[in-house]
Protein backbone atom coordinates (compact mmCIF):
# COMPACT_ATOMS: atom_id res chain seq x y z
CA UNK A 1 0.00 0.00 0.00
CA UNK A 2 2.53 2.61 0.92
CA UNK A 3 1.69 6.23 0.96
CA UNK A 4 -1.73 6.49 -0.26
CA UNK A 5 -1.96 10.29 0.17
CA UNK A 6 0.66 13.55 0.52
CA UNK A 7 -1.62 16.50 1.79
CA UNK A 8 -0.87 20.00 2.59
CA UNK A 9 -3.49 21.10 4.51
CA UNK A 10 -3.23 23.94 7.47
CA UNK A 11 -5.69 22.34 9.67
CA UNK A 12 -3.80 18.86 9.14
CA UNK A 13 -5.90 15.85 11.01
CA UNK A 14 -9.62 16.87 10.76
CA UNK A 15 -13.18 15.59 9.05
CA UNK A 16 -12.29 15.76 5.69
CA UNK A 17 -8.94 13.67 6.27
CA UNK A 18 -10.10 11.00 8.17
CA UNK A 19 -14.25 10.62 6.64
CA UNK A 20 -13.46 11.59 3.13
CA UNK A 21 -10.50 10.62 2.19
CA UNK A 22 -10.08 7.76 4.87
CA UNK A 23 -13.25 5.97 3.83
CA UNK A 24 -12.18 6.03 0.39
CA UNK A 25 -8.35 5.43 0.96
CA UNK A 26 -8.14 3.14 3.66
CA UNK A 27 -5.39 4.41 5.48
CA UNK A 28 -3.39 2.51 8.94
CA UNK A 29 -1.59 5.78 9.67
CA UNK A 30 -1.60 9.12 9.64
CA UNK A 31 1.81 10.76 9.83
CA UNK A 32 2.04 14.38 10.72
CA UNK A 33 5.07 16.55 9.53
CA UNK A 34 5.42 19.30 12.05
CA UNK A 35 8.41 20.25 13.64
CA UNK A 36 6.22 22.00 16.38
CA UNK A 37 3.76 19.59 17.24
CA UNK A 38 5.96 16.88 17.19
CA UNK A 39 7.54 18.09 20.36
CA UNK A 40 3.91 19.01 21.44
CA UNK A 41 2.34 15.65 22.92
CA UNK A 42 -0.11 17.57 24.72
CA UNK A 43 -1.35 18.91 20.91
CA UNK A 44 -1.04 15.41 19.44
CA UNK A 45 -3.30 14.46 21.84
CA UNK A 46 -5.88 17.04 20.56
CA UNK A 47 -5.39 15.53 16.59
CA UNK A 48 -5.98 12.20 17.94
CA UNK A 49 -9.11 12.96 19.54
CA UNK A 50 -11.42 12.47 16.44
CA UNK A 51 -9.25 9.45 14.74
CA UNK A 52 -11.02 5.97 14.50
CA UNK A 53 -9.77 3.30 16.41
CA UNK A 54 -8.76 1.88 12.76
CA UNK A 55 -6.21 4.15 12.09
CA UNK A 56 -2.79 5.57 14.21
CA UNK A 57 -1.06 8.59 14.25
CA UNK A 58 2.43 9.65 14.07
CA UNK A 59 4.09 13.35 14.31
CA UNK A 60 7.82 13.77 13.15
CA UNK A 61 9.63 16.43 12.54
CA UNK A 62 11.06 17.52 8.88
CA UNK A 63 14.43 15.72 9.64
CA UNK A 64 13.06 12.36 10.75
CA UNK A 65 10.36 12.04 8.51
CA UNK A 66 13.36 12.87 5.49
CA UNK A 67 14.80 9.55 7.10
CA UNK A 68 11.64 7.38 7.26
CA UNK A 69 10.39 8.49 4.30
CA UNK A 70 12.18 5.38 2.03
CA UNK A 71 10.28 3.43 4.89
CA UNK A 72 6.53 4.66 4.63
CA UNK A 73 6.67 4.41 0.97
CA UNK A 74 7.29 0.88 1.21
CA UNK A 75 5.30 -0.12 3.63
CA UNK A 76 2.91 -2.29 4.09
CA UNK A 77 -0.06 -0.68 5.46
CA UNK A 78 -1.98 2.31 4.15
CA UNK A 79 0.09 5.90 5.23
CA UNK A 80 -1.40 9.34 4.63
CA UNK A 81 1.71 11.72 5.32
CA UNK A 82 -0.46 15.16 6.46
CA UNK A 83 1.92 19.34 6.53
CA UNK A 84 0.38 21.96 7.68
CA UNK A 85 2.00 24.49 4.84
CA UNK A 86 4.15 24.79 1.70
CA UNK A 87 7.23 25.01 3.36
CA UNK A 88 7.22 21.87 5.01
CA UNK A 89 6.41 19.83 2.40
CA UNK A 90 8.91 21.26 0.09
CA UNK A 91 11.36 20.95 3.05
CA UNK A 92 10.60 16.92 2.88
CA UNK A 93 10.69 16.76 -0.88
CA UNK A 94 14.19 18.20 -0.79
CA UNK A 95 17.16 15.91 -2.92
CA UNK A 96 14.17 14.46 -4.60
CA UNK A 97 12.93 12.35 -1.80
CA UNK A 98 9.42 13.06 -3.27
CA UNK A 99 10.28 12.70 -7.39
CA UNK A 100 6.93 10.79 -8.88
CA UNK A 101 5.05 11.61 -5.61
CA UNK A 102 1.35 13.42 -6.03
CA UNK A 103 0.79 16.29 -3.68
CA UNK A 104 -2.55 17.13 -2.93
CA UNK A 105 -3.14 20.59 -1.58
CA UNK A 106 -6.39 20.36 0.49
CA UNK A 107 -6.74 23.51 2.43
CA UNK A 108 -4.41 26.78 2.63
CA UNK A 109 -6.61 29.30 4.11
CA UNK A 110 -6.84 33.21 3.99
CA UNK A 111 -4.06 35.13 5.63
CA UNK A 112 -3.05 38.64 4.67
CA UNK A 113 -0.21 37.70 2.06
CA UNK A 114 -2.71 35.33 0.28
CA UNK A 115 -4.80 35.57 -2.20
CA UNK A 116 -7.60 33.27 -2.76
CA UNK A 117 -7.45 30.76 -6.13
CA UNK A 118 -10.20 28.25 -5.02
CA UNK A 119 -12.44 28.46 -2.30
CA UNK A 120 -9.83 26.33 0.42
CA UNK A 121 -6.68 27.41 -1.20
CA UNK A 122 -5.12 30.87 -0.59
CA UNK A 123 -1.49 31.44 -1.93
CA UNK A 124 1.27 33.96 -1.42
CA UNK A 125 3.90 34.64 -3.71
CA UNK A 126 5.65 33.31 -1.88
CA UNK A 127 3.81 29.80 -1.35
CA UNK A 128 3.64 29.83 -5.32
CA UNK A 129 7.48 30.05 -5.30
CA UNK A 130 7.23 27.10 -3.49
CA UNK A 131 5.16 25.02 -5.50
CA UNK A 132 7.02 25.69 -8.20
CA UNK A 133 10.24 24.42 -6.42
CA UNK A 134 8.19 21.21 -5.19
CA UNK A 135 7.75 20.40 -8.95
CA UNK A 136 11.26 20.96 -9.66
CA UNK A 137 12.18 18.39 -6.75
CA UNK A 138 9.91 15.49 -8.82
CA UNK A 139 6.52 16.02 -7.54
CA UNK A 140 3.14 16.44 -9.27
CA UNK A 141 1.05 19.04 -7.59
CA UNK A 142 -2.52 19.36 -7.45
CA UNK A 143 -5.85 20.64 -5.60
CA UNK A 144 -8.47 18.58 -4.57
CA UNK A 145 -10.34 19.37 -1.20
CA UNK A 146 -12.79 16.39 -1.32
CA UNK A 147 -11.89 12.84 -3.32
CA UNK A 148 -15.57 13.70 -4.99
CA UNK A 149 -14.29 17.15 -6.76
CA UNK A 150 -12.68 18.08 -9.77
CA UNK A 151 -8.82 17.87 -9.41
CA UNK A 152 -7.21 21.33 -10.25
CA UNK A 153 -3.58 21.32 -11.48
CA UNK A 154 -0.84 23.58 -10.73
CA UNK A 155 -0.50 26.03 -13.83
CA UNK A 156 -4.48 26.38 -13.20
CA UNK A 157 -4.03 27.50 -9.59
CA UNK A 158 -0.99 29.41 -10.68
CA UNK A 159 -4.16 30.98 -13.08
CA UNK A 160 -6.01 31.95 -10.20
CA UNK A 161 -7.64 28.68 -9.55
CA UNK A 162 -9.89 28.41 -12.55
CA UNK A 163 -13.38 28.27 -11.51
Amino acid sequence: MAILLLRIDERLIHGQVVVAWGSQLRPNRIIVVDDALAASEWEQELYCLGLPPAITAEFASVEAARLQLPSWSGAADGVFVLTRDVATMLRLARDGLLRGADVNIGGIHHAPDRREVLPYVFLSLADADRLRELVAEGATVSARDLPSTRQVTLDQLLQGGQR
